[in-house]
């Protein structure tokens, strides 16, 4: 059922962004209608101002606002350990951690050769030339742990270790406070090869 075309335009913008079907995009653009056109003005520019300020910082890839970004520009960050993530989104949840002290490298996707995307289009060669001086003595690879972020962390392992890097992979297996019973087994496997003296 087709409605007023400026309604059927929001619908068709807000169905592009990732995760939203139509049916959410709809809900969404009836929320925007029902508010405030101060609110709405408020979001316009907001939207506006990330495009036009926010951008990736030149060392990580990292979003920023300035360049360097916040994180490489700290002298109290470990420039000894780089953590290796997929997107951007990655490094806020692995920071709300709190256990990580190192810096980033942001590759801005995975391997994933049935989609065209293979090495050269990721940001690996910023990676190599930031582990030239030396500095570096550990590589954290924390892809995903999914088909395209293990073969993205297999590359890189390959390419690391020809550099006699220490490269390190997050721990992944069985949830803190999980019980067995209701963990799937591949998970459960995971968990068991990567056991840990005790």
């Amino acid at each position: 059922m087709k409605t007023a075309p400026t309604f059927d335009k929001l619908v068709d913008e807000l169905s592009r962004l990732p995760g939203v079907g139509p049916r959410t995009a709809a809900r969404l653009a009836f929320f925007i209608v029902k508010q405030p056109e101060a609110w709405v003005e408020t979001l316009a520019k907001t939207l506006l101002d990330v495009k036009r300020k926010i951008r990736f910082c030149s060392i990580c890839g990292q979003t920023t606002e300035e360049d360097p970004c916040a994180i490489c520009a700290d002298p109290r960050r470990d420039s000894r350990v780089i953590c290796v993530v997929e997107e951007p989104q990655d490094v806020i949840t692995i920071e709300r951690t709190h256990a990580y002290h190192g810096r980033y490298h942001v590759l801005h996707g995975a391997i994933s050769p049935l989609d065209g995307i293979g090495p050269e289009q990721l940001r690996i060669e910023s990676l190599m030339k930031r582990l030239e001086d030396g500095t570096v003595q550990e590589v954290v690879i924390a892809t995903n742990f999914t088909t395209k972020g293990e073969t993205t962390a297999l590359y890189l392992a390959r390419l690391l270790h020809a550099k006699n890097i220490r490269v390190t992979r997050p721990a992944h297996g069985i949830p803190l406070g999980g019980n067995l019973e209701y963990v799937d087994e591949n998970t459960v496997g995971q968990a068991v090869a990567a056991r840990q003296s005790f």
